[in-house]
C-alpha cells in the first residue's frame, strides 16, 4: 500500500466521512484535541522545569516525573486518539501539507525522546544528574513538543 494510498483509505472511512458532514464533530473533537495538548505540555513543562533546578527542587526529579505519568500517559493518548480522528476527516488536505509531514516528523521524535531519553534520565537520582545533561534533556524535550503544536497549529494555514 502506497503513503497515498494509505491517505485515501483514511480519507474514506466511515467516521471521517461522518466528522466531515457534520457542522459540530470537527470543533468537538479538536478542542478535546487542544485540551489534552495543553495538558501534555504542562506536564512536559513542569518536569523539564525542575530537570532545570527552576521549580519544586524540595522533590526528586523521579518523584514529580512518576507522578505526571499517569496524567501524561492519558493526555498523549487522547491527542493521538483525536489527532487520527481529526486527520482522517482531512486525510488528502494532509497528503500535501509541509506543516503535517513536519508535525509527525516531530511527534514521532518526540515520543521517542519522552519515553527514553527524558524517562532514562529522570529515573535517576538526583545525586546523579549531570547539570549539562540534564538541561539539554530538558530544552529538547521542551523544543520538540512545542514543535509538535506550532507545526499543527501550522497545518491549517498551508
Amino acid at each position: 500500500m502506497s503513503l497515498r494510498s494509505f491517505f485515501q483509505w483514511c480519507d474514506s472511512l466511515t467516521i471521517a466521512n461522518a466528522i466531515r458532514d457534520s457542522r459540530f464533530l470537527f470543533p468537538i473533537i479538536e478542542s478535546i484535541h487542544i485540551l489534552a495538548l495543553a495538558v501534555l505540555l504542562g506536564t512536559v513543562i513542569v518536569v523539564s522545569m525542575r530537570l532545570l533546578g527552576k521549580g519544586m527542587k524540595q522533590r526528586p526529579v523521579a518523584e514529580v516525573y512518576g507522578e505526571l505519568s499517569r496524567l501524561r500517559n492519558w493526555a498523549l493518548a487522547t491527542m493521538l486518539v483525536t489527532g487520527f480522528l481529526l486527520f482522517s476527516s482531512e486525510a488528502m488536505k494532509c497528503y500535501d501539507n509541509p506543516p503535517f509531514l513536519t508535525k509527525m516528523v516531530l511527534l514521532a521524535i518526540a515520543i521517542t525522546f519522552q519515553y527514553t531519553v527524558v524517562r532514562a534520565i529522570s529515573g535517576k537520582p538526583d545525586a546523579l544528574l549531570g547539570r549539562f545533561q540534564a538541561t539539554a534533556v530538558a530544552w529538547g524535550s521542551l523544543v520538540l513538543w512545542f514543535g509538535v503544536g506550532t507545526a499543527g497549529r501550522a497545518i491549517g494555514f498551508y
